[in-house]
């Protein structure tokens, strides 16, 4: 028997552990709390409050035909890591959540534990490089088409208009409110969790000793950086900027370092969404 690659069991379990979250996330606590959700879960949570169908399996029917279309722009691997999570997933909603207590509690703390457990889940799915189908195909083809916009806020853009419907089908503006709110948790947790890992900082730091702050910067940090070469704009004398990325935690060792290398060293600090390269991970989805 040919055994299997190391990242399908890594793919696998976090498929299982992020569809556990998802699916806590809907039947636990939105299905009690009549919730207009997002993607396609939003739509078979609608059908299943006007005809009572299994959620689960409405989703996988909702599937096909997008999944179909998607095929191609997605890739043979992915397409079938996807369709085995949406499987995984859809089986949790209805055969494993039922198992367990559902909270009947206050609808904000709901709404809140309803986007936390989906934007986690949602995000360690897609981290893994697979997904839940339906509306996270036609997500991911326009990630991939568009890679320069975040996946979260594509997320949110194209659920927006399923909490609407929603909302306005039962006729609930509470639950607009409530599914606004959730569709913005799950995109922020979804960005944290995709990209977090690569933001950092960047730091450029204007100094008379260039390459005395660049040696301390390999010996402290081990990162390394450019060198640009400038001017002042009072007595116009010669300085080194010295541009350096890094991650939070190597900011605060650096500064120290600084202040005894070179205490009259001006440094900028700059938040960074993203950094690629040595280094730093670079986190795609949507490819083979």
């Amino acid at each position: 028997m040919k055994k299997l690659p190391q990242n399908f069991w890594y793919t696998m379990g976090c498929e299982i552990a992020g569809s556990l979250l998802f699916s806590a996330g809907i039947y636990n606590f939105a299905v009690q709390s009549n919730f207009p959700l997002t993607g396609f879960s939003g739509i078979a949570l609608i059908i299943h409050r006007l005809f009572g169908f299994p959620i689960g399996i409405t989703t996988i029917i909702l599937n096909i035909p997008v999944a179909f279309i998607c095929y191609r722009l997605l890739g043979k691997r992915f397409f079938l890591r996807s369709v085995r999570c949406m499987i995984i997933s859809s089986l949790m909603v209805d055969y494993l959540m039922p198992l367990f207590p559902v909270y009947e509690g206050s609808r904000m703390l709901s709404a809140i534990c309803t986007g936390a457990l989906q934007g986690v889940g949602y995000g360690i799915i897609y981290k893994a490089g697979s997904s839940t189908g339906g509306l996270d195909f036609i997500t991911l083809a326009i990630k991939a088409k568009k890679p320069h916009l975040a996946l979260g806020m594509i997320n949110f853009t194209c659920d927006f208009v399923i909490v609407v419907i929603g909302g306005l089908l039962f006729d609930d503006v509470d639950g607009i409110i409530y599914g606004i709110i959730i569709n913005y948790l799950v995109a922020f947790f979804i960005d944290k969790i995709m990209f977090g890992a690569n933001a950092g900082k960047l730091l450029l730091i204007i100094t008379e000793k260039g390459k005395e702050v660049t040696r301390l910067i390999d010996e402290t940090i081990a990162r390394g950086c450019t060198l640009i070469t400038g001017q002042g704009g009072y007595q116009f004398d010669e300085k080194h900027v010295v541009m350096c990325a890094c991650s939070d935690k190597q900011v605060y060792t650096l500064q120290e370092a600084l202040k005894e290398a070179d205490p009259a060293a001006f440094t900028i600090i700059l938040d960074s969404s993203e950094v690629h390269g040595e280094g730093f991970k670079y986190t795609s989805v949507g490819h083979n």
